[in-house]
Formats: structure tokens, sequence, C-alpha cells
């Protein structure tokens, strides 16, 4: 398993890669709500995601979630098909694929 990372590639830009499953998620989730600034727009590309399941979609709906809190806009670009297909069935994928 490669270990999750998300690092700002340009000023307004972040990329994820690596693993988002239940052994990387409270990482992956701490990195990325670190990186989060107030009032800012962030597109977050996923297409370095490695594996995915169940927890790396909490931990994006997450990220979702600390952004609206910090009147922040995220966006995902890249979302991995395991992570969208847990979304449809939870009847979210719309959350993702929409954006905040």
């Amino acid at each position: 398993m490669a270990a999750f990372s998300i690092t700002r590639t340009a000023p307004d830009r972040l990329e994820a890669k690596g693993a988002m499953s239940f052994e990387s998620a409270n990482r992956a989730l701490a990195a990325g709500l670190a990186l989060l600034c107030r009032g800012e727009r962030w597109p977050i590309d996923l297409a370095q995601v490695t594996e995915a399941d169940s927890a790396g979609l909490a931990v994006l709906v997450e990220w979702l979630a600390a952004a609206r809190r910090r009147d922040t806009v995220i966006h995902y670009a890249n979302i991995p098909a395991q992570i969208l297909a847990v979304a449809r069935i939870s009847d979210i994928d719309a959350l993702l694929t929409d954006g905040h």
C-alpha cells in the first residue's frame, strides 16, 4: 500500500497521492485539513490516489464539511472510480462531483 500524502502543487491547487483507505484515513483527514485555508478555493486532484475505499470517501466528505465551516470552496478532480462507486451507492456522488 502506498502511503498517503497531500501537497500544494501550485498556490491554489492540492494533489493527493497514495492510498485513501481505512489504514490511512486518519492521516489523510488531518493532512488535508491542515492545508485548507479559510476563504480560498481549492481544486484537489485525486488522479494519483492508488487505492480507495469507504474510509477514503468519508475523508472527502469531511474535507467538504470542514471547507464549508471555513468559508472555503473545494472541487475534486479525477475522483477514483472506487470512491465514486461507493458514493453512488450512498447517493452522495453529486456532493463530490458538484463541489462545494
